[in-house]
């Protein structure tokens, strides 16, 4: 099985549409924590020139916080706002002869699925859905993991080489010491030992197991394009195909 790069986009990077040359899968942001509809509509179409698999990145409606400011919402709430933005997103990339292949949740939305049952599956839910036949991206080893699973949804387990692990095996916190990688080769040497060894060290010096299908660089980083770049190379020299990812449904031996 291939490695998947992805990259989180339409969120004020500056090099989004170059990324494109060194990932195989985005999430577009979807114009309500970031982005706009003219910005969906690029991506999409340069996307899809380059056959890189478009994915849609729903978040909580809160640009003033970049969407990564936790909320507590009711589930009707939460399933309104996944179909109304995967819609979106979805209704462009129809319109430009591309096709979804996965859904993301981003920031503080995606975290707190991470660790909770009821919202992971409120989402899981959504998205199967809207279309049975999109993916679902979290965490690896997380609640929206196994709710993807639940729900009979192929499930994309993420593991981010631009962040840092918590003790419990979660990311840290945004705006927490150690929470981004802003030094290149401890990022390959975090990223590489995902995909070989199955392995993350936490913040602490524990050591982590967990089996990633995608590794995410965030768009939007200083360094994204540069760290997109070197990732690439560095994963192709150690024999690492990179391809779009194939999540495993409910079967999937654990």
């Amino acid at each position: 099985m291939p490695i998947d790069l992805n990259a989180d986009l339409g969120e004020g990077g500056a090099d989004d549409v170059a990324m494109l040359d060194y990932v195989s899968s985005i999430n577009i942001a979807c114009a309500w924590h970031a982005g706009s509809a003219g910005e969906m509509l690029a991506l999409v179409t340069a996307a899809r020139e380059r056959g890189v698999a478009i994915g849609a990145h729903p978040g909580y409606a809160d640009r003033e916080h970049f969407g990564r400011r936790e909320m507590q919402l009711p589930p009707a709430s939460i399933r309104s706002a996944i179909l109304y933005q995967v819609g979106a997103l979805e209704g462009i990339a129809r319109a430009q002869g591309a096709r979804l292949s996965h859904v993301k949740p981003h920031g503080a939305l995606y975290n707190q699925a991470a660790r909770d049952p009821a919202l992971a599956a409120c989402i899981a839910r959504a998205v199967r859905d809207f279309d049975p036949a999109l993916q679902l991206v979290g965490l690896a080893r997380s609640a929206l993991v196994e709710a993807a699973r639940a729900e009979g949804l192929a499930a994309i387990e993420e593991g981010f080489a631009d962040r840092g692990y918590a003790a419990n095996g979660h990311l840290v916190p945004r705006g927490e010491p150690g929470a981004l990688l802003e030094d290149e080769p401890a990022m390959l040497e975090q990223a590489v030992r995902m995909v070989k060894e199955g392995r993350v060290r936490s913040r602490d010096g524990s050591e982590h197991t967990l089996h990633v299908d995608t590794l995410c660089l965030h768009g939007d980083g200083r360094h994204a394009l540069s760290f997109a770049r070197g990732l690439r190379a560095r994963l192709e020299r150690e024999g690492v195909r990179i391809g779009p990812a194939v999540g495993a449904g409910k079967d999937r031996g654990r």
